[in-house]
């Protein structure tokens, strides 16, 4: 969830160049908007303080907050509203769905709940859905229903409290969705679904994969193989191999420790590091050895147990991955990317570039400003200024007024 780890007004002075600027055309107003998105990202405690005529809180909106459920065809989901105080002509409502990434807080995550604002001031309706597989550090196909579900529940939404608006979900625009981490990935996969196509407008993934398989072959070796052909090496992030030890625990240790190794993996994945190790005591001497060498980051002593498991998961994993999957989704697709992202490296934006139909339109950043879905970087001024216009197009297509190709 783009969250920044150091002060964003420093990283990004040009912008307040905009500001005597967004007045001369819409571009620029949107990049405004764009600019004061990350801005009130660095700062939340103070944005709703922010005049609607600083760069801060340029044209931005009061919000009201409401939890909501929705169907998907595994049952009733959980959801949160953000919705802007913002008259809206029927048919013209901008709404995105934006979900989170693999995170036990789900769409109570505080990064995610500061992004969700951000964006939902700008006047686009946000719906945050719960998809519990994620929360439950899980990539799991009935995640794909749960988003696309939630694009549905967020347009006919729209079209019953929109003002007067006639012919129900037929006469409100489809809306966006944004998939942030391993969600990126199965937001492509919904928009390519034809029980969702009809609701969604725009892609956005952040820091998505393309190859499930792929990015946990990494998790092993720390190389990943790029879609020119060539191979990257990078130490992967400790917190990939847990996850996917976590997922799959019944192929890593006894039946007898299974349940016991879950609790101690999801203690640590929540960060409760004293509590993972009191849980080991539950365990055998080697089931007890394997957590420690996880818990350590000594990856490579497990990484053959790793490679065996993405080989025996491969159908399973690849029900999950865009790669190969991709040639129904015609609507436009943006791809950003942390350059140094050592969870899902940035080579997995790349390969869904490549995968997309070619007559899709696609915009592609790979940043340095971005971690792992997070502002983390401090780039030359003029890969800060590619960030904005990132984010300045995904709001004129979020409100109809992308810029003609």
């Amino acid at each position: 969830m783009i969250a920044p780890a150091a002060k964003l007004v420093g990283r990004l002075a040009l912008l307040t160049a905009l500001a005597g600027m967004v007045v001369e055309t819409r571009p620029l107003i949107a990049d405004a908007k764009a600019a004061g998105v990350l801005l009130r990202l660095e700062s939340p405690a103070t944005a709703a303080h922010e005049s609607r005529w600083s760069l801060r809180g340029f044209d931005t909106y009061a919000l009201t907050e409401t939890d909501i459920t929705f169907d998907t065809p595994t049952g009733v989901a959980r959801g949160r509203m953000y919705d802007p105080h913002v008259a809206r002509a029927p048919g013209h409502e901008a709404g995105l769905v934006m979900v989170h990434g693999v995170h036990h807080l789900g769409m109570d995550e505080p990064r995610l709940v500061r992004f969700a604002r951000s964006i939902a001031s700008t006047g686009i309706v946000v719906l945050t859905p719960e998809v519990r597989e994620l929360a439950d550090y899980e990539v799991d196909e009935k995640s794909i229903a749960t988003i696309g579900a939630a694009a549905v529940a967020l347009r006919e939404r729209l079209a019953s409290e929109g003002p007067g608006a006639p012919g129900g979900a037929a006469a409100v625009a489809k809306v966006g969705v944004m998939g942030l981490s391993f969600a990126g990935g199965l937001a492509l996969l919904a928009a390519g679904d034809p029980r969702y196509q009809s609701s969604i407008r725009y892609v956005v993934s952040i820091g998505a994969h393309d190859d499930l398989a792929r990015v946990s072959r990494f998790f092993a070796t720390g190389r990943i193989e790029e879609a020119d052909g060539g191979t990257i090496t990078m130490k992967p992030h400790d917190y990939g191999p847990l996850v996917l030890v976590y997922a799959h625990a019944g192929d890593f240790f006894p039946e007898a420790d299974v349940s016991a190794a879950r609790r101690a993996l999801q203690k640590w994945l929540w960060e409760d590091r004293d509590e993972a190790r009191a849980l080991e005591a539950n365990l055998s001497l080697e089931s007890k050895a394997k957590l420690d060498l996880l818990f350590d980051g000594k990856i490579d002593a497990v990484a053959p147990e790793l490679l065996r498991d993405v080989d025996a998961r491969a159908s399973e994993m690849k029900s999950v991955s865009p790669h190969g999957r991709l040639s129904a989704v015609h609507v436009p697709v943006f791809l950003l990317h942390g350059a140094s992202d050592n969870v899902i490296p940035a080579t997995e934006t790349l390969w869904l570039a490549k995968d997309l139909p070619a007559d899709t339109p696609r915009t592609v950043l790979v940043s340095r400003l971005i971690g792992h879905v997070e502002i983390e970087g401090t780039p030359p001024l003029g890969e800060r200024w590619a960030a904005v216009r990132f984010m300045g197009e995904v709001l004129r297509e979020a409100t109809g007024h992308a810029a003609p190709p």
